[in-house]
């Protein structure tokens, strides 16, 4: 069985969960004390739909791979794909 690669093994130490904290406190910065409403749906919005496209592509736009490797049924993906625009 082969062992995934762990989150830091992509060439840093810095794991996504870093990179998603840094993002979101630069998105603080750049508020200069504006209001901000949304944001979860704006980060999930953010995220989710570069990860569909990538392991799209890792599957070579096979759909039901790739819903086995994003741990969602094939419909949901199909939903999530139509929902982003992405054929």
């Amino acid at each position: 069985m082969v062992t995934p690669p762990s989150p830091t093994d992509a060439g840093s130490d810095r794991t996504l969960s870093d990179h998603v904290r840094d993002c979101v406190e630069e998105y603080f910065k750049h508020l200069n004390g504006h209001d901000s409403s949304g944001l979860y749906h704006l980060v999930l919005a953010e995220v989710e739909k570069p990860l569909l496209e990538t392991t799209l592509k890792h599957c070579d736009f096979n759909q039901s791979r790739a819903a086995i490797i994003l741990g969602l049924s094939r419909s949901t993906l199909r939903k999530k794909l139509d929902h982003y625009g992405i054929s």
